[in-house]
């Protein structure tokens, strides 16, 4: 039976993966290196934007310190934020499989590679934040997707709430990135793909793949956790 539903961010409530596509080749730039745009959805959108920043670091031999990387990714969040309040938009279907989910006293939760400020500004600007019992994000995790710490710390979090014992296998996830559906089948809860980042044949661990939010029934989702 389905008692939570643990949400990608980037992708899946927002549509913001361009908007750090746009940020980092930003910073790179600056630094003499080009990330071509197939190349970050290939390898990198699945990351956080620390490990993201020290992986292209050291393929470039840009030999950062910790000062320097600390430094690049505050530019980049920066730059993020600007793109981000200009040109971010709520995602087709969200805010209304988000009720409707509330409505059935669903448990919803985050969890993203993006900073836990981004994800608030955004949510908040949108009145969205008081569907979610909890956010985990980049900065509370030691291992990224496809690693499944990230979605067990958010049940984690869940059941301390709510002083609950729900199990993996009663949550749903939704995801856009093949990293997070392996972050989730790991951590033994359903995934569930939705095509706003990349197209089925690239979200083979899924369970279920939606083009759009509003496809996706509760009847189907419980079906899932049975």
């Amino acid at each position: 039976m389905l008692k939570a539903v643990i949400f990608d961010f980037d992708g899946v409530i927002v549509d913001t993966e361009m908007l750090h596509y746009k940020a980092f080749d930003h910073i790179f730039r600056t630094c003499g290196v080009t990330m071509p745009i197939e190349v970050y959805y290939d390898r990198f959108l699945g990351l956080s934007d620390e490990e993201l920043m020290r992986t292209v670091a050291e393929e470039n031999n840009l030999h950062v310190s910790e000062q320097n990387l600390r430094q690049l990714l505050e530019e980049k969040a920066m730059v993020f934020k600007e793109l981000a309040l200009a040109q971010a938009t709520i995602i087709d279907g969200v805010p209304r499989f988000l009720a409707m989910l509330s409505d059935n006293k669903i448990a919803m939760a985050i969890y993203s590679g993006a900073l836990l400020p981004e994800i608030n500004m955004i949510l908040k600007g949108a009145g969205l934040r008081e569907f979610f019992d909890c956010v985990v994000s980049a900065e509370q995790v030691e291992k990224g997707k496809p690693h499944p710490q990230g979605f067990l710390l958010a049940l984690e979090k869940i059941n301390k709430k709510f002083k609950a014992q729900i199990a993996p296998a009663e949550c749903v996830v939704v995801e856009d990135s093949r990293w997070g559906l392996e972050a989730a089948q790991a951590a033994g809860m359903h995934p569930v793909a939705i095509t706003n980042t990349y197209p089925a044949e690239q979200l083979k661990p899924a369970e279920k793949i939606v083009a759009n939010l509003s496809e996706l029934t509760l009847d189907e989702m419980h079906s899932l956790c049975r």
